[in-house]
């Protein structure tokens, strides 16, 4: 896979912000997805997320480098802690493995 100069990987992104948090894409678009940018306006949101399958469900992750910024993004918006490790790999990079991995 081609990256850009300068562009964030997703292992970068794992290890600068390891706090992540999954939200289902349907509770991410349009106002909501407004109402997100806003509140983590000063929190440690990394700007770029990415977004993962379970089930045939389409998850964004939301990434902190601050577990209490995360913590607070869940209890305003739901969500579930995802772990790094358990997404897919190749040409699964799409899938999410949950309950691989011991949740934080």
């Amino acid at each position: 896979m081609a990256t850009r100069k300068g562009e964030l990987t997703s292992a970068g992104i794992d290890r600068g912000w390891p706090y992540q948090v999954a939200l289902a894409a349907s509770l991410c678009s349009g106002k909501q997805r407004e109402a997100h940018d806003a509140f983590c306006m000063d929190l440690s949101r990394c700007v770029r997320g990415h977004s993962v399958t379970f089930e045939d469900v389409g998850f964004v992750v939301h990434c902190f480098s601050i577990r209490d910024d995360a913590a607070a993004f869940i209890a305003k918006f739901g969500g579930e802690w995802f772990d790094p490790r358990e997404r897919g790999r190749g040409a699964n990079w799409f899938k999410w493995y949950k309950g691989k991995y011991a949740s934080k």
